[in-house]
Order: structure tokens, then sequence, then C-alpha cells
């Protein structure tokens, strides 16, 4: 990186910030959820001052307030290849791949994030990116139709394309450069009110499934969410109606625990926007569509293969016994049988930890830093006091989460049945590169952390 260049981090971090203050103008519904979850995270670290303590010594209490998630959709491989080079000007790089079809939705995804400690600590921008699944669309003239209307957009500014290539051929951009390119990309996501097809092709996208509309017939893929992370999710569902805001039936993913695991998730329905179709005569028809909403999250720990697999079989479980309906007619039922199939997931951090169910990391106790000896492996370690463990940040999606926000959003009762078909190989050749392992990814910085301390403890045992 050249002396003048800005850091990949304050690119994301100004990007970030810029979209957050376009979507909050766009959908003003996103400033009152801001200010509900300001609210409610003061609040749980008030009552939990061990939490804040943890939080402070990790340094994850700065970018709490300051995270967010997006998530777009695009239509073509050329697109998501293009999208994956300009998220690398922002240091943002695909990890894991959701196939999204084994709900219904004919989509496959990854999600953009920075994935160094550093980079995350610094600011943890993430975008859920879908690309569509022509493939899935049984009506053959249809899939040709909307692949023909795909091919005609470009939802690249010039001067993003520019600025992407010079960051490419220079290894990065100056300040000047890059305030023009966050200006120049947040175009690509902004809301068009004005289709690219007319009234007639959009409710027969529409009726095969709605974001096959959602995708095809708009200039771009505008940001369909933003969403801030909170500290007790429980409370901002339970606080929402207050607000003026109408919460989604149930929290997806996990129940509440004391431990929270991986992720969960809460929304406020999807607005519906008015529109406008340009017919064959070339008028303009009024319309509507429907497609940006709110979105909350609480970020539990990552867990590791073992802990993922109880976790998918215990989500399983419960929906055998009560599957969510989406009007929340029964959603204490559903709630009570997540909570009753979990009881069976630990929910202390030591036993979490024991059991090899999640990822941590490991740093000196006061008593470690000054200790003259030391012996054993990290549990020795941990027993004799010199040694603490904090859990890792889950930092990616659930693809049960993530589908059941988008039917909740997108409509139930418009759904098409798809026949499950992950195609990992083909989405990173429309990628053009292998998405991370992100097992891998908390592997490795736990294990970081644990050579880190051996390596120090070590090094006092020497100067002894």
């Amino acid at each position: 990186m050249k002396p003048d260049h800005v850091s990949t981090s304050d690119i994301r971090s100004a990007f970030s910030a810029a979209m957050s203050a376009m979507y909050r103008e766009e959908v003003p519904a996103y400033g009152t959820l801001m200010e509900l979850v300001a609210r409610v995270n003061d609040e749980t670290l008030a009552a939990n001052p061990k939490l804040k303590e943890r939080l402070e010594a990790t340094d994850y209490l700065d970018r709490i307030s300051e995270e967010r998630h997006g998530a777009i959709r695009l239509g073509t491989a050329a697109e998501l290849a293009m999208m994956a080079r300009v998220f690398a000007v922002m240091g943002m790089y695909p990890v894991g791949y959701y196939d999204l079809s084994t709900a219904g939705v004919p989509v496959h995804s990854t999600a953009f994030r920075p994935v160094g400690d550093a980079q995350l600590k610094r600011n943890p921008f993430r975008v859920f990116t879908s690309l569509l699944r022509l493939d899935l669309i049984a009506d053959e003239e249809l899939r040709k139709a909307a692949a023909d209307i795909l091919a005609q957009r470009r939802i690249f500014a010039d001067g993003a394309v520019a600025l992407t290539e010079k960051a490419e051929r220079d290894g990065g951009l100056n300040m000047a450069d890059a305030s023009r390119f966050v200006d120049e990309v947040l175009e690509t996501f902004r809301w068009h009110d004005e289709a690219n097809v007319d009234a007639a092709m959009y409710h027969r996208l529409h009726d095969a499934h709605r974001l096959i509309a959602d995708v095809v017939s708009f200039k771009g893929p505008h940001i369909n969410h933003l969403t801030p992370r909170t500290l007790d999710i429980d409370r901002v569902q339970a606080l929402m109606p207050d607000y003026d805001i109408a919460p989604k039936a149930v929290v997806e993913g996990p129940p509440t625990r004391s431990c929270p695991i991986l992720l969960r998730q809460t929304s406020f329905k999807a607005l519906e926007e008015p529109v406008s179709f340009r017919n064959a005569d070339g008028v303009w028809e009024a319309g509507s569509h429907t497609a940006r909403f709110g979105e909350i999250e609480q970020r539990g720990i990552a867990l590791t293969p073992k802990g993922r697999a109880l976790y998918d079989r215990l989500l399983d479980q419960s929906r055998k016994i009560v599957r969510p309906a989406v009007d929340g007619s029964n959603a204490r039922d559903y709630e009570a049988a997540l909570a009753q199939s979990f009881a069976e997931f630990p929910d202390d951090w030591a036993a979490i930890r024991a059991e090899g169910l999640g990822y941590f990391t490991y740093s000196l106790t006061a008593k470690g830093i000054t200790a003259a000896t030391s012996h054993g492996d990290i549990d020795a370690l941990i027993g004799q006091g010199l040694v603490q463990f904090d859990p890792i940040v889950y930092e990616d999606f659930l693809p049960v989460s993530a589908a059941g926000i988008f039917q909740s959003n997108l409509g139930d009762g418009a759904q098409q049945e798809f026949v499950a078909s992950p195609n990992q190989q083909r989405f990173e050749a429309d990628l053009g590169m292998k998405v991370l392992n992100e097992f891998d990814h908390y592997a490795g910085i736990e294990q970081a952390s644990i050579d880190a301390c051996l390596r120090a403890l070590s090094k006092q045992d020497a100067a002894d």
C-alpha cells in the first residue's frame, strides 16, 4: 500500500456509514429501529456490568453500535463477479455458501465481510449477497425472458468500475479517490421506483416468486435491509410495537439463552412501496412493490462442526413438533418447542468449551501475566488460573434464518416449491473465486490465541 492510500477498513467504514445514512432517508422506520436498538443496548450494559467488562476487554464493545449487515440480490454471474471485485476494495471477501433453495427461495448466496480479527474490530460490515437461480424457474419462456431483461441492465456506474480497476492496478486508493469510490458504488444500492419491465411482465415474474420479480424488474440491487446488532433481541421484539413497528411473528434462530449461540434475527414487515411500470405505449402505470424491510440481529458464539450439527438437529427436532405459522398464531407453542429441544445444548461457556461445541479466544489472566512458571496444556493452564477464554463472535449467517426472513417478508402465499439443489461449484465459478470456509477461519483464530498464550508463558519461564 502506498503512503497516501486509504486502508480498506477506512473505505469500508465510510461506505457503511454512507449506506446507513441513505437507507435511513429512504426507509424512515430504519432510523426508528436504530433508536430502539441503541436504547436496549444501553439498558442491557447498565444491567450487566460483567458483560460490559468482557466486551471492553475483548474490544467488541466499541464496534457494536456501528455494526451493520446488509443484503442484496443479484441477477447474473457477471454482476456477482464484479461485486466481488468492488467489495475487495473495501477489504470484504466471500465467506460461506448458502443454498436457500432448500427453503423454497430460488437463490444461493455468500456473505462478503472482513476476515481478519483487526479488520473485524475496526468495522465488521457484512453484505449477504444472493444470486438468482434462473435454472430453478420451471417456465422456460419466462426463464429466457428474465435472462434477456437482466442481460440488458448495468448496475455499476462507469466511475465505480474505473475506480475499482484503479484500486486493483495501484494496490489501493488515495483519499480523494476513496471518497469518489464510496459515492459511485453507493448508487448501485440506491432504490429506484421506476421498473425495467411493464406491469404484465412484473406480474408474471411475481407469480413465479416475489423475489424473482424483485431481482429482475429493477435497475439495480437496491439494498433490501440494513441490520443493527442488539445485545437483547427479545427486549427489542417486545418493544417494537411501542415504537409503532410491527415485528414478525417469531425470532428466527435458537431460543433465548444465557450463553447466546450463532445468530438470532427478527424484523418488521416489508414495505409496500409505490413503483411505476412503463408499458408498450410508453405510458407509465402506477403500481406497488414489496421488498425492503428492517431487521435486527443478536450474535452469539461461533459453533464448531460438532456444535453446528447439534444445533441443526435440535432445530429440526423442534420444527417437527411445531412449525411456526406466518400469522404468528402458534408462536408461543413454537417457542416452547424450541426451548424444550434446545435444553440438550449446554448453556454454560465452560461446558460448551469442554464439549468442543464452540470456538473461543484465549488470553492470559492477571495471574498469568505475572506468573513465574507454568506447566501443561491449555486446559491445565486454565485450571491453574493463568489463562481465560472468551467466546468468538459468530460473524456469518444461518441458512434457515435467512430463508425465514426472506419468506416472512416476501410472502409465503405466493411461494413456489423448488427442488433443493445446492451448487457451490457453480456459484464459485460465477463468483470467480472460492468462498472461505468459516469453520477453518474460526479454528485459525482460536489456535492463534492459544499459541500466543503459550509463547508468552514460555518466555516468562525462560526469563526466570
